[in-house]
């Protein structure tokens, strides 16, 4: 069963081949095979994810109408909030918190009768780009246990390869979904900036995060989207646009649409085994019909800079909140309210939380601001035009997701910049606030290999639609770690 997709099982109980209490048993049996080997998982809830199962059996044996997510197993990264389950961020500092309330993605998975199985390992605060962060445990890539599954949604991603989850939720503030999608094989989607609601996602850089779904494949992506996307009056940067039905954007033909490749995505330091698969995927696409044109993105090369400083400046004051006083980890001893603050966050934070707090803070402090924030602010509104600009020539943007393969354990984690770069061909998309999809195109020695696809504003329905072709014409959407 665990091979099998979203929609597949989904076809299964409809049938009434199988009960989705014995769908949700398979799926704990699963994770109880393989996840000592992965560690994608810091918690499960299994009393609460049978209940749930049980409960939507006895609406289907009643012939009451459920919704497509209704009775099937899926997980949550352990920084989006679940009402009675820790959210602890995978940081000492947040060890014992107990989430109050449902983000609203819970929320709307809730009412769509989603069996919530438990929560998902990550970097520290969604900081990192390859699941070693976490205070807890690290998490490994399916196909390779000893590389990385990317970051910071690694458990995310490597739940759905290993077959421990259906589909899961991610968080992406600068790759974090499409980079962990592309070193596992899987279909990671990071939607337009306000399409899917925060309110409930504990915040790293404000402007930047999205919550997103990972999947098996484009079928299911859409099928999740539908649920999870839409206005939130909770969230104030919540766009009020309608949610259409994406799956009336699969099976469809992209004969005519315009694919731009931007030429400076293509330069030094992209692997050449990778620019050799994306090369193919934009052969297969013009085999389909789609029309290929070079495009230039020359404020591409500002965009690490501008989002090492932002990110890091939004870190820096959201993360302030963590002072050992009103909730989370506390110093057991100290002299005075500063002495407090100080030892409470020096040793509830790892390093590399500590690293973005204290770039950010530098960043900000008076003498810095207008040199450093300031500037960046500046910046991205010059990133924001030229994505506008290039998307009133093409329909879609195609680049490469990382400029390699999954990089073994401990590789570059005494070496911050080259750990950074991993999200080079990612981050410019969070800046911009446009939606972009990372989809299977390939493998390089057994590994897997994403191909990105970057969309305007609001126009996930055009990703899927050209992603779907490009997984029907190929399908490496099939192929699972042999774990």
């Amino acid at each position: 069963m665990h091979t099998k997709t979203l929609h597949e099982v989904k076809e299964l109980i409809n049938k009434k081949e199988i009960s989705c209490v014995e769908l949700t048993k398979s799926t704990f049996d699963r994770i109880s095979k393989v996840d000592d080997k992965i560690g994608a998982y810091l918690q499960l809830d299994e009393e609460g994810a049978l209940k749930k199962a049980r409960e939507v059996d006895e609406k289907i044996q009643r012939g009451e109408e459920t919704s497509f997510l209704a009775g099937i197993p899926m997980a949550i990264k352990d920084n989006i909030c679940v009402e009675g389950l820790k959210t602890t961020c995978a940081s000492k500092i947040l060890e014992n918190f107990v989430a109050p309330y449902d983000a609203h993605v819970t929320k709307k998975l809730k009412e769509n009768d989603a069996v919530i199985i438990g929560k998902l390992n990550m970097d520290e605060f969604a900081m990192g780009s390859s699941s070693e962060n976490s205070a807890f445990k690290k998490v490994k890539n399916p196909f390779d246990l000893e590389r990385v599954p990317g970051g910071s949604s690694g458990g995310s991603a490597a739940a759905v390869a290993a077959g421990e989850a259906y589909y899961t939720l991610g968080s992406d503030t600068g790759g974090s979904i499409r980079q962990p999608a592309s070193l596992c094989g899987v279909v990671g989607l990071k939607p337009t900036y306000g399409r899917i609601s925060r309110y409930g996602l504990v915040a790293f850089a404000s402007s930047l995060d999205q919550i997103g779904p990972f999947t098996k494949d484009v079928e299911d992506c859409a099928h999740v989207l539908n649920v999870i996307a839409g206005h939130d009056s909770m969230d104030s940067t919540s766009a009020k646009v309608e949610v259409e039905d994406y799956t009336k954007y699969l099976n469809q033909d992209i004969k005519g649409m315009k694919i731009g490749i931007p030429k400076e995505y293509f330069a030094e330091g992209l692997n050449p085994e990778i620019r050799g698969i994306i090369e193919n995927g934009i052969e297969v696409l013009k085999k389909l019909g789609a029309e290929i044109k070079e495009i230039s993105l020359p404020m591409s090369k500002y965009a690490l800079a501008v989002y090492y400083i932002l990110a890091s400046s939004e870190a820096s004051s959201n993360l302030a909140r963590f002072d050992g006083i009103r909730y989370g980890f506390r110093a057991e001893d100290f002299e005075d309210v500063v002495d407090l603050y100080v030892k409470s966050r020096s040793q509830g934070f790892g390093d590399e939380v500590k690293r973005r707090i204290m770039l950010g803070t530098y960043a900000l402090s008076a003498g810095y601001y207008d040199a450093y924030y300031k500037k960046a602010l500046k910046v991205r509104t010059l990133i924001i035009q030229e994505y506008k600009k290039a998307f009133e020539e093409v329909d879609v943007i195609l680049t490469p997701t990382s400029p390699t393969v999954a990089f073994k354990l401990g590789e570059k984690s005494n070496n911050p910049l080259e750990m950074y770069l991993s999200d080079i061909y990612t981050v410019p998309i969070n800046i911009a606030g446009v939606p972009a999809i990372s989809i299977p195109a390939g493998f390089v020695d057994g590994l897997p290999v994403g191909m990105q696809l970057i969309g305007d504003y609001f126009k996930e329905g055009t990703l899927l639609k050209v992603s779907h072709a490009f997984e029907r014409e190929t399908e490496f959407t099939k192929v699972k770690p042999s774990i």
